[in-house]
């Protein structure tokens, strides 16, 4: 399996970016797709979950800002980011996972993309 992630950029705060993730090589629909980041100095954290049957979940820091999709005939997972902040400043994750419900640790994940550089300017 591989994941594909692009979408990143350079964007003013308020603006809005959509990151996309393209899952290659397996079955697409047995797995929760999540996207998490990680900002300079800091660790990798949780951002977003889709359940294999469309269901979201967010973390508190995005919730009613982002929005994770998916569509299971394109094998792709998005996240459209609205309302940026300096602070989502970070390279961004797409991650496929068949643990628990709803947040997967991070050595739960199965499968890590290669991350997309999100930058916020004021």
């Amino acid at each position: 399996v591989q994941l594909q992630a692009s979408g990143g950029g350079l964007v003013q705060a308020g603006g809005s970016l959509r990151l996309s993730c393209i899952f290659l090589g397996g079955t697409f629909s047995m797995y929760r797709m999540a996207w998490f980041r990680q900002a300079p100095g800091k660790e990798r954290e949780f951002v977003s979950i889709i359940s294999e049957n469309g269901k979201p979940y967010y973390s508190d820091s995005v919730k009613g800002r982002f929005a994770i999709s998916r569509d299971n005939a394109k094998n792709t997972v998005r996240l459209q980011m609205n309302s940026l902040q300096l602070d989502d400043t970070a390279i961004y994750y797409c991650a496929a996972t068949l643990s628990n419900w709803p947040i997967p640790a991070a050595n739960e994940v199965n499968y890590w993309g290669q991350g997309t550089l999100v930058t916020v300017s004021s």
